[in-house]
């Protein structure tokens, strides 16, 4: 039967060699963060279905893109795509204080309640659109988009504080290049690509048409 230890493993795999990420993969367990019919397959690196046609990351995926955001622990993350917060609590391990949009309703009170039960403090979960981000808690020193779109949505660009990174599938969601990017002079700048993986779309305002 699979455990936490084999995520670790398989972020190892991935080339994830963050001690205090891979940390934070084996104290945070998945099983309570997925569908309670799924838990048996939670330690498995793959994504797992859950409402709306949605999944949640493949794991060694999810931390290839955090280590990218290379986190300090007294930085501000925004993510876009809480689902059942998984990634969102590993977020919260590695920074001071974490705001999530989640377009779901019923997927943000899911996630809501895996933070209320596992003591997860300094993650807010906030339903709206995605690709319009939270400018209200602006800047933030780091941004993960758990989503697909062709291009950064610019309301994303304004609101990565100056030096921040933002990490973001580009592409039409299916194949999509993970690409890790910098603000620098006020421009967003491409540092180099993450991986390939499959996300679904994202959409919203600025992004994919609803």
């Amino acid at each position: 039967m699979t455990q936490p230890a084999d995520l670790v493993a398989a972020s190892r795999a991935a080339g994830v060699r963050d001690p205090r990420l891979l940390e934070a993969i084996a104290a945070v367990p998945r099983a309570q963060f997925v569908p309670p019919d799924l838990a048996a397959h939670a330690y498995d690196d793959a994504p797992l279905p859950i409402p709306h046609d949605q999944v949640t990351t493949q794991p060694s995926l999810v931390a290839q893109m955090v280590q990218a955001l290379d986190l300090s622990s007294s930085g501000r993350v925004l993510e876009i795509g809480t689902g059942y917060g998984w990634q969102t609590a590993l977020l919260a391990r590695l920074a001071n204080e974490v705001w999530s949009v989640e377009r779901w309703e019923d997927i943000a009170r899911t996630a809501r309640r895996h933070f209320e039960h596992h003591g997860v403090d300094n993650a807010t979960v906030v339903v709206g659109d995605g690709s319009a981000g939270l400018p209200e808690h602006a800047p933030y020193d780091a941004i993960l988009v758990a989503a697909a779109f062709l291009q950064v949505p610019a309301p994303l660009v304004e609101q990565l504080a100056e030096g921040g990174r933002l990490v973001q599938p580009i592409g039409l969601g299916g194949a999509d290049e993970v690409v890790l990017f910098e603000k620098r002079l006020g421009e967003l700048e491409r540092r180099r690509r993450v991986t390939h993986a499959h996300f679904v779309r994202l959409y919203g305002e600025h992004a994919f048409p609803q």
